[in-house]
């Protein structure tokens, strides 16, 4: 489209707005501007025109025969526009709110609850993607993340939703009663990961310590994760919340846990601005949730 013989949007504007009220005052207070300036618009208008469109009629205006054709093209235009705005505004809100976190989060945490969304809320489609992967937020195609760390995201709102230490765990059945007292005691057992990430890495790092070429480590998805630690396959490094359950009865044993520094925590993280109901609708419901959970946990 060719815009360079097209006049300023303004006074288009503006003319439609006088044409449509038939005067100057009403169209100002429409536009929330004064009468004055949708005037002067006007006139610039009919300077880039070469036309006359409107004359004062009372204390009103009354269109020329150019100004009733160019009324009628901005009204049928800028309705369309206004359709199109309206529709993919309607599209927008009513599509499913796209969640990302990781598979340990969706399987430990998310998906035992989400029944709950559903049965609460069942006007609003949720799309769930879990993913190591940091997934931008740009949006359209995801609204919102749950991510483990700090909450330090820059360009991001983030606020804690579940809080939980790092911890390395591992069954009794792979310790066979055998003593571990320092991070180094472990560097002869097998290691699990979830895939995409670098958490056995990083916490021996931080230790000052570095597996052995002859020690392996394994990559699962989050949803497999849990059970091979269960069955004694390897120690791994996982959130405490999701083996609170496993630690209670036995099933696993806390060998280190990380505390101080930092807390960590898994975050609500979504892009600043103007949320649609849908997604407000879930974000105030997966806060409800955290936050019962909690106060219940604090009171045992």
């Amino acid at each position: 489209m060719d815009w360079s013989g097209i006049p300023p949007l303004a006074g288009l504007r503006a003319f439609e707005a006088a044409a449509r009220n038939l005067g100057y005052s009403s169209a100002g207070r429409e536009l929330n501007i004064t009468h004055a300036a949708v005037a002067q618009q006007v006139r610039a208008l009919e300077t880039h025109l070469g036309v006359k469109l409107a004359e004062r009629a009372g204390r009103g205006i009354a269109l020329t025969p150019a100004g009733q054709t160019l009324s009628a093209g901005l009204t049928e235009g800028f309705g369309t526009v206004a359709d199109t705005l309206r529709a993919l505004s309607a599209a927008q809100a009513n599509r499913p709110v796209h969640v990302t976190m990781t598979p340990c989060f969706a399987v430990s945490w998310f998906l035992p609850r989400m029944q709950l969304f559903t049965q609460s809320h069942p006007d609003v489609d949720l799309m769930v993607n879990p993913t190591p992967d940091l997934v931008v937020l740009d949006g359209t195609s995801c609204d919102v993340a749950i991510r483990f760390g700090t909450g330090d995201w820059p360009g991001l709102e983030s606020e804690p939703l579940v809080p939980s230490n790092f911890v390395i765990v591992a069954a009794p059945s792979l310790l066979k009663g055998r003593k571990i007292t320092e991070p180094s005691d472990l560097l002869s057992f097998h290691w699990l990961q979830e895939l995409g990430t670098d958490e056995v890495a990083q916490w021996l790092a931080g230790r000052g310590l570095t597996l052995p070429r002859e020690t392996h480590i394994t990559n699962l998805p989050g949803y497999m994760l849990l059970g091979a630690l269960r069955e004694g396959q390897g120690v791994a490094a996982t959130a405490r919340v999701f083996v609170e359950g496993d630690l209670a009865d036995g099933r696993l044993i806390a060998l280190f846990e990380v505390t101080g520094g930092s807390p960590t925590a898994y975050h609500l993280v979504w892009r600043p601005g103007r949320q649609r109901p849908a997604l407000k609708a879930f974000l105030r419901w997966i806060r409800q949730v955290a936050s019962e959970e909690s106060q219940d946990a604090a009171k045992e």
